[in-house]
């Protein structure tokens, strides 16, 4: 039942995209296990372009595991995370399937609309945007007076002029040690030929 659940979830949002199918038709036949800690789903790609959960005895043309740890990364799309995926067998399938469900945007008004109406569904969503917008200005805003706070009263994160100014320091006493290195060497040379004469 959860199968037949999650292929009719997947093909549903595949109609809303119309042209996710049109990417996933070249990829007819072919499949995709996803690998998420102890959580395992095999994806197949139907004729028509449409997804579908494969049968147990799959045999997977690509697989992709994704640590626990990288989630939260993907979600917030960190680019170096998206670097840590584990990735094996065709990496074409995957690099079409992960921009098919990056792009992916659930129509969720239309749904509404269809059990509860125009209207009501059309308040819900402009309240449901404005609560996502709200939760990102202050998320944003959070993060900028943490780090204000932690770079001005509690210095744990250096500003960037001084991580400059460190950088061109560390640069300058590079440079100091290589001419003292070569007025040392040059020191050592005219210093030897009167040892080896004493001697």
């Amino acid at each position: 039942m959860l199968k037949a659940l999650s292929t009719r979830l997947l093909q549903h949002l595949i109609s809303q995209n119309s042209w996710a199918s049109k990417l996933l038709q070249p990829f007819a036949g072919k499949s995709i296990q996803i690998n998420v800690s102890f959580i395992s789903a095999s994806l197949v790609i139907l004729e028509n372009g449409n997804l579908a959960i494969a049968g147990e005895t799959n045999i997977p043309d690509a697989t992709v595991t994704i640590a626990p740890s990288l989630l939260l990364r993907l979600l917030a799309k960190d680019e170096a995370a998206n670097r840590q995926i584990s990735i094996e067998g065709d990496t074409q399938l995957v690099a079409e399937l992960a921009k098919v469900f990056s792009n992916m945007r659930w129509d969720y008004e239309d749904d509404l609309s269809n059990l509860i109406g125009d209207i009501p569904a059309n308040k819900i969503g402009t309240f449901a945007r404005d609560a996502a917008n709200s939760v990102k200005e202050t998320s944003v805003n959070l993060a900028e007076m943490l780090s204000e706070y932690w770079q001005e009263e509690m210095p744990l994160i250096a500003k960037k002029r001084h991580v400059e100014q460190f950088n061109a320091d560390v640069d300058t006493l590079g440079a100091d040690a290589a001419r003292f290195e070569k007025k040392l060497a040059k020191l050592t040379q005219s210093i030897k030929p009167d040892l080896d004469n004493s001697l």
